[in-house]
């Protein structure tokens, strides 16, 4: 049996100057740090056996995901499109848009639709590339909207839309 998967599909390019930014700040302090791992790598190296030494391991992983962290970084930075201004039609949900929702027992929700860089279910982020959005995009105030969940099918309504910052 083969371990091989087909990759993931490619996520939307498009991001706000906030989440630019914050992806850009992360880099450039990625870049510091892995400066100060390789200084403490190098130390722990001069200790001498390098199979029993904890430093010198768990350094060699922390370097690891570092790097792996910049590469994805440096190669996904270049390809993102920053969008800064909300759409003619504000009438409708398009990406930035703040969305209130009512569900079926009569409860309001409210999300932001933003790049898939910088999704955050803490702050009501959701990625353009989620179910939720896939399915409120291009939809207007008072349309009814299914979404399919693993739980099953949600319909919403949508009560509010908003472009603004925040």
């Amino acid at each position: 049996m083969s371990r091989w998967r087909p990759p993931a599909p490619r996520s939307s390019p498009h991001i706000t100057p906030q989440g630019y930014a914050a992806l850009d700040t992360e880099l450039s302090g990625l870049w510091i740090r892995r400066a100060d791992v390789t200084r403490h790598l190098a130390a722990a190296a001069a200790e001498g056996d390098r199979s029993e030494n904890a430093e010198y391991i768990y350094r060699k992983k922390e370097l690891r995901e570092i790097d792996r962290r910049i590469r994805y970084l440096q190669k996904r930075l270049p390809g993102l499109k920053v969008v800064r201004e909300p759409p003619a039609d504000r009438g409708k949900v398009y990406f930035g848009a703040w969305v209130t929702l009512l569900d079926e027992s009569d409860r309001e929700v409210e999300y932001r639709i933003v790049g898939a860089d910088e999704f955050d279910p803490d702050r009501r982020w959701i990625s353009l590339d989620s179910p939720v959005a896939r399915a409120l995009l291009g939809k207007a105030l008072d349309d009814e909207v299914k979404v399919q969940t693993p739980a099953g099918e949600q319909y919403y309504e949508i009560v509010k839309i908003r472009y603004e910052a925040g």
